[in-house]
């Protein structure tokens, strides 16, 4: 009949010595008798706790739970079950746990007893373990974290760690090291930037030869978290209080003062991470870069002597690439060769500039011309050569072969596309193979020498007709 229970002849409920109702103090003594509480007090076979031992097998525990029995064939019995999950750092401890033997099956409608108690069981054992890893020194559980795996392995990190420390049983600085590189390692590739950042900080105090690479990789996990404003103060802290440090043939020092020079914002500290690194570190890569940098530092705070000196200090590292700058050279080049010239070829005005030279076109005179030509960075290119990479500082080439003693013609107003800043002259009837020629005219951008800034200049020449 439906919902009927069927009897069950026996049910074992858990396994105690006959002799005593408590566990004794040594289950592998002679003479110990297993039996079942429920009365009546029966006495239980051996090979009845074979079966015993063969269905707790059976329920896939044998890899955590363990068995221990007597030597003779009425002691092979199940005598009691072990659970051990310990830290090297604490003594080791043995969990008994009680057994509760399957019955009989009950069908029930709609029961789930098993499944109850299997769920119940695994519980238990989780709690139990996760306990046993995470009870190693408490001031470390902030940085056990993550699954279990991670979190075993971070134990016995710390453990190596404490082991090799200052005050430990083996004290080895490199092996103290490797073992705090590697739990900062695995904490950062979790994603847990600020718990490794402060566990290095931590590590850095009290100081001791692995202190730089410490607050390093301290201030790099900020750096990678967003936080530049908690990094910054600790590449400061590496480079003004602590020695330097070769990690894997790269300065520390070097490195960080090239984060500062990236990561500060003011002009002013720059300036003084730029002279700080140029002077320590002369034949780095990119020392040619550092002083076309520091150069544009000191431009921003209006110190153009300083400015002009590590303009000046760039121009042989021809072919050094700076980021954000790709005709760095030809404004190096174009600002020293400025600032060494007599600047006599200028004029207040460019209606000024422009009625001189027509001047000079129409006489046919070419020496006349000339005077009126930049002695800094004048060019002449075709309008598909860039200006700024391919000009040279001095034409190559003696005007008066293109006019031969006759006049230029000119046309009577500036090209439209010429604004506050430049203007373009159409001219032509020079000889050649390109007999139009667009003069360039442009306003001066030099503060260093208030007499001359803003005023005006006869730059260089495209040769063409002007492209749209």
């Amino acid at each position: 009949m439906e919902g009927m229970v069927k009897p069950a002849k026996k049910r074992w409920r858990f396994l105690i010595p006959a002799r005593s109702p408590a566990i004794p103090a040594d289950p592998r003594k002679k003479g110990q008798v297993w039996v079942s509480r429920k009365p009546p007090i029966q006495v239980i076979s051996p090979a009845r706790i074979e079966k015993i031992r063969k269905v707790v097998r059976n329920r896939s525990v044998k890899n955590t739970l363990g068995f221990t029995g007597g030597k003779s064939s009425k002691e092979r019995g199940l005598k009691y079950i072990w659970m051990t999950r310990t830290c090297k750092a604490q003594k080791p401890r043995v969990t008994l746990v009680f057994v509760f033997l399957p019955a009989r099956r009950v069908w029930r409608t709609g029961s789930r007893s098993s499944l109850t108690r299997r769920f119940t069981f695994s519980v238990i054992f989780t709690v139990a373990a996760s306990f046993c890893v995470t009870s190693c020194g408490g001031d470390n559980s902030l940085y056990i974290v993550g699954g279990l795996s991670q979190r075993k392995a971070l134990t016995s990190l710390f453990t190596v760690l404490e082991e090799h420390g200052p005050n430990g049983l083996r004290a080895n600085s490199l092996a103290h090291f490797a073992a705090a590189r590697k739990i900062s390692a695995i904490l950062i590739e979790s994603g847990n930037y600020a718990k490794a950042a402060s566990f290095l900080v931590r590590m850095s105090d009290p100081p001791d030869e692995y202190a730089p690479w410490y607050l390093f990789a301290a201030a790099a996990s900020y750096e990678a978290a967003g936080d530049v404003s908690l990094a910054i103060p600790l590449y400061e802290r590496i480079v003004k209080t602590l020695p330097d440090l070769i990690i894997e043939g790269g300065s520390l020092h070097y490195e960080s003062l090239a984060r500062l020079v990236r990561n500060v914002e003011t002009p002013e500290r720059k300036v003084e991470y730029y002279r700080d690194l140029i002077a320590r570190f002369p034949d780095a890569a990119d020392s040619g870069a550092s002083h076309f940098l520091l150069a544009k530092e000191y431009e921003k705070i209006g110190s153009w002597k300083e400015a002009l000196e590590h303009f000046a200090a760039f121009l042989p590292y021809f072919g050094t690439s700076v980021p954000g700058y790709p005709e760095a050279h030809a404004y190096a080049r174009q600002l020293v060769e400025f600032n060494a010239s007599p600047k006599d070829w200028t004029f207040e005005s460019l209606d000024e500039l422009v009625a001189s030279v027509r001047k000079a076109l129409a006489s046919g005179s070419a020496r006349q011309l000339r005077k009126y030509a930049s002695k800094a960075g004048f060019f002449a290119v075709s309008w598909y050569q860039d200006s700024g990479i391919d000009a040279n500082s001095k034409v190559a080439f003696d005007l008066s072969q293109f006019m031969q003693g006759r006049p230029i013609q000119s046309a009577a107003t500036l090209h439209s596309s010429s604004g506050p800043y430049d203007a373009y002259l159409r001219t032509w009837g020079w000889t050649g193979r390109v007999p139009v020629w667009y003069l360039y005219f442009r306003k001066i951008d030099f503060p260093a020498d208030p007499k001359v800034h803003g005023q005006w200049e006869w730059a260089g020449i495209y040769f063409g007709e002007k492209m749209q």
